[in-house]
């Protein structure tokens, strides 16, 4: 389903939003770095991965933003990227 404006999912791994992802997605909250988040609508408040954390405040880029996307860590680099086809 989607997670709402205002709404927080958390898991000690990887997180699905097989819907738009608007709130708060908080992934590897027991500090596995290799969890991930799948969305199939990007546009997160606050997507947090093992503590590495990013806010909307900067937007997201276009490839990206209402997209599907699934976003990882690369060392201590959080990145966004689209799903392939």
């Amino acid at each position: 389903g989607m997670v709402s404006n205002g709404a927080e999912v958390i898991a000690d791994g990887s997180i699905h939003v097989y819907g738009p992802l608007r709130g708060r997605a908080i992934a590897g909250a027991s500090g596995d770095v290799s969890a991930r988040v799948f969305a199939a609508a990007m546009e997160p408040e606050l997507i947090s991965i093992a503590g590495t954390y990013r806010t909307t405040d900067k937007p997201l880029a276009d490839a990206v933003r209402g997209k599907a996307a699934h976003a990882r860590l690369d060392g201590e680099r959080m990145l966004i990227e689209p799903l392939k086809n």
